[in-house]
């Protein structure tokens, strides 16, 4: 179909299930991908980086919220005000990369919703000034730390990546953190306490699917109960041929071409 060709790839979502955090897990399911995985620094993920990979190795850029934290978590004010004279106090270092961090924040909230080459654009006016005097700064200031300054740990956590943390100046699609996907799993942690008797592996690989399907049809603006109530009911009948249609993608196409033309214009 010449609408599928030429439209650009739809977004999409897949969830795994795995019992554990071992690095096996993201080094199987990404095993045949090439291309840029937006992520943390968590340990899975390093052999997927290599060079000497016999696939494509996969592009890392790293999440500057994970960065953020780091500092953040020495320079929240409001809880050392609550934990009095027996918490710490407040890291002037870490406060300053705070409110750097928040400025490049700020440059990436007004440019939401652009295309990839005006974010590229806007980056490279505004937000690659700003993060090279902060990698200059993080330098100067690593000099005068000790080897048991708390600080030290997010300062190293961004200048052993630095590279991997500044490719999203050179590419619009890369965002700057991971929050999004972080978002995505928020309800399957905040749920999980309940549903650690619910069944077992094949369970969890079932809902894993659910909420692939799920996911991928909010992504694309479609109401996932009412395109399951369509799809479920219509599935056995459609020719293997046709099943494409039941995408979430085609189905709001072929639906908002069925619709009348006064419907369609409003």
């Amino acid at each position: 179909m010449p609408w599928r060709r030429c439209r650009p790839a739809p977004p999409a979502a897949v969830y795994y299930a795995s019992g554990d955090r071992r690095g096996e897990h993201p080094q199987k399911h990404l095993a045949g991908f090439a291309g840029i995985l937006q992520c943390d620094f968590y340990g899975g993920f390093e052999p997927l980086f290599d060079p000497q990979r016999k696939e494509q190795p996969i592009t890392p850029a790293f999440c500057f919220a994970h960065a953020r934290r780091g500092f953040f978590e020495l320079a929240d004010i409001a809880k050392k005000t609550r934990d009095g004279k027996k918490g710490k106090p407040v890291s002037p270092i870490a406060l300053e990369a705070v409110r750097r961090l928040d400025a490049l924040f700020e440059i990436e909230r007004s440019i939401n919703g652009r295309n990839a080459d005006e974010r590229r654009a806007v980056r490279q006016e505004k937000s690659k000034p700003l993060l090279d005097d902060m990698q200059a700064w993080l330098l100067r200031e690593r000099e005068t730390l000790s080897r048991s300054a708390e600080v030290l740990k997010p300062v190293n956590y961004m200048l052993r990546r630095w590279a991997d943390f500044a490719r999203f100046l050179e590419d619009g699609r890369i965002c700057l953190s991971n929050n999004a996907a972080e978002r995505a799993l928020r309800g399957i942690a905040l749920g999980r306490r309940n549903w650690t008797f619910a069944g077992s592996q094949r369970g969890a690989d079932r809902a894993a699917v659910m909420l692939t399907l799920i996911a991928t049809a909010r992504l694309n603006d479609v109401d996932p109960k009412a395109w399951l109530a369509d799809i479920l009911a219509r599935i056995a009948d459609l020719p293997a041929s046709r099943l494409h249609e039941l995408l979430p993608w085609e189905w709001k196409h072929l639906r908002e071409a069925d619709k009348p033309a006064d419907q369609q214009a409003a």
